[in-house]
Parts: C-alpha cells; sequence; structure tokens
C-alpha cells in the first residue's frame, strides 16, 4: 500500500471484527441517501428502445445490497481509527495521517460485478479518499477504487509487499470536473470484471482502465486519511448494491 493500512472484516456475516495491522512505506498523498436500487420500466411503444448511454453503469441481477440498519459488516475502534454503526450507516473516523481502512460483508468471492453506494460526507477533510476495494485475495493483492472531496481520483492495483500502482494518469492522482468538490454526499460507483475497471460518480464514469491480472476475491469499501498531521477523516457508507456486469 501507498500507507499504513487496517481491515475490518465481517467473520461469518456477523459483526465481529478481525483486526490486521501493517506498516508500509508511504509514497503518495491521498489528495443525502438515495434508494439503494431504482427499476425504470419502458412506456408500451412500438418505437426502439434506445442504445444505452455507453457512460451509465448497467445493472444486472442484484446479488448483494444493505442499507446498513442491521450490523453485518466489519466493525472496530481503536487509537487510529473508528468503523463503526451509526444513524444507519457505516461510519469511518480515522485519526491517523495517511492511513487506509476497509471493512467488509462477508468472506464471499465474487467476479464481474457492479458496485453502488452511496458516500456521506461529514466535514471530511477533502484530502480524504474513499471507494470501493474489489478481487481482493487471502493476501492484500486487490484492486481499488478512490475519489476524493477535492475533486480526485484513483483506479488502482495493490500487490503484496509492493508499492501500489495507480492505473489511470501515469501512476498520478488525477482531477475530474464530474466530481463535485466538497459535496455533501457522493453516489460512488465501479465496474470489476471481464477485465475492465471503472469508476463512477453520481451516475457519471469518471475513468476506465483494463487490467486482468486479478479476476476475482472479496469486496470492501474503505477511507483513507490524507498525509497532513491533525486532519480528521470523517465519511459514512450507505444504500450499498452490488450487481452482476451484463
Amino acid at each position: 500500500m501507498k500507507g499504513n493500512f487496517k481491515v475490518f472484516a465481517a467473520i461469518a456475516g456477523l459483526a465481529l471484527a478481525a483486526l490486521a495491522c501493517q506498516a508500509i512505506s508511504s509514497t503518495s498523498e491521498p489528495a443525502a441517501d438515495t434508494p439503494p436500487f431504482i427499476v425504470s420500466t419502458l412506456p408500451d411503444t412500438d418505437e426502439p428502445a434506445p442504445d444505452p448511454d455507453p457512460t451509465e453503469p448497467q445493472s444486472g441481477s442484484v446479488i448483494f445490497s444493505d442499507d446498513y440498519s442491521s450490523e453485518q459488516w466489519g466493525v472496530g475502534t481503536d487509537a487510529d481509527s473508528s468503523v463503526e454503526y451509526v444513524d444507519n450507516a457505516l461510519k469511518f473516523v480515522v485519526f491517523t495521517d495517511n492511513y487506509f481502512v476497509w471493512s467488509t460483508p462477508d468472506d464471499e468471492v465474487y467476479s464481474d460485478i457492479h458496485m453502488d453506494v452511496t458516500v456521506i460526507n461529514n466535514n471530511t477533510d477533502s484530502t480524504t479518499a474513499f471507494g470501493f476495494i474489489c478481487n481482493k485475495s487471502t493476501g492484500n493483492d486487490f484492486y481499488y477504487f478512490a475519489v476524493t472531496p477535492a475533486g480526485q481520483y484513483a483506479i488502482a492495483k495493490a500487490v503484496s509487499g509492493e508499492t501500489d500502482v495507480f492505473l489511470t494518469n501515469n501512476d498520478e492522482w488525477a482531477d475530474s470536473d464530474l466530481i463535485a468538490v466538497n459535496a455533501s454526499s457522493y453516489r460512488v460507483g465501479a465496474d470489476c470484471g471481464n477485465g475492465r475497471l471503472a469508476l463512477y460518480a453520481d451516475g457519471q464514469e469518471i475513468a476506465s482502465v483494463t487490467d486482468s491480472s486479478y479476476s476475482s476475491g472479496r469486496v470492501a469499501v474503505f477511507a483513507w486519511s490524507g498525509e497532513e498531521v491533525g486532519i480528521t477523516t470523517d465519511v459514512s457508507f450507505d444504500d450499498f448494491v452490488m450487481t452482476e456486469l451484463p
């Protein structure tokens, strides 16, 4: 990882936390509730249906969804971070600078998926990064999709014992006008499968890359604090939905 990390893992669907912490060298600085799933139908007409917008995530069958009204994801609190259920959402508070914390809903292995989640900005610092992990192995090999309230993003690959590689923007954080700056919430989405990784913010595709290093694995949501000492990361996750890729 590009920073220190911690994982809160849900075990057997219960809110028990298995905690693993490892120090890894740091080389890069991370710079309103919505319904969990909406099905729209076309009116009865003889006209052909329009082609789908390629910039919009295309949803298949729902595999897993959670409005965080009951405890299923991994939780825990210590001097570095806190992941707890607060106000029917999964709240991440990170006290340590450049610290990467994630929580998983189960130990299932998934492949070829699309994920959506609402991230609530609790007046967090603009260098906070948040998003998804997918195709995580039993070690620390996985992809992750990161967005910041400053309007930056990255799609990255983590490899155990090595420095992460940002697959977007020549291994650097990138800016996007499609990510609202310091919004009260973000609907973040990701495609993970079929050799393609795509990141969405509020229904618009931000970036996509191709990589087939990892084909399946566990999923998680994460928060990543910036490198400035004394700044608190504070975001909440709500209305998580995972669907099959078409």
